[in-house]
């Protein structure tokens, strides 16, 4: 009999964490949505830009485990996203995505809401082990 290891993203119902994925990287995206859905995650939508991130999350809610969010985006930054998310939920997941460099965006980021943080270059087991000790949590 074999103990089958169960999938990041698979709840202990047998469900699936939902995702949704802030960024305006169409790569980013891309590369987020594969990493995750290897886990089993659900990428149950994405925004390329802040004003349409809250506006998907406040459609999908609440339906939503754990939103990865860009720092830098266009028409509204991540930081503003963030707060406005934690407005709409105060228990919104969220960990944000930065480029090297942005620590005091990051620490920002922390102070705001946000669960933890993932650095680009995106690294598969960075990106799991930080959304699944924010899941834990």
């Amino acid at each position: 009999m074999s103990d089958v290891k169960k999938a990041i993203g698979e709840k202990e119902d047998g469900s699936f964490y939902k995702v949704l994925i802030i960024d305006d990287s169409v790569f980013v995206v891309k590369q987020l949505t594969q990493i995750l859905q290897s886990e089993k995650f659900e990428i149950i939508g994405s925004a390329q830009d802040g004003e349409e991130g809250v506006q998907k999350y406040k459609e999908l809610y609440p339906n939503v485990d754990i939103v990865t969010l860009d720092i830098t985006m266009p028409k509204m930054d991540g930081i503003t996203t963030l707060e406005k998310i934690m407005e709409f939920d105060k228990n919104a997941k969220v960990i944000m995505i930065s480029a090297l460099g942005k620590e005091d965006l990051v620490k920002k980021a922390l102070i705001s809401g946000a669960k933890n943080y993932i650095v680009k270059p995106l690294d598969r087991e960075k990106v799991l082990s930080r959304i699944e000790g924010v899941l834990k949590k």
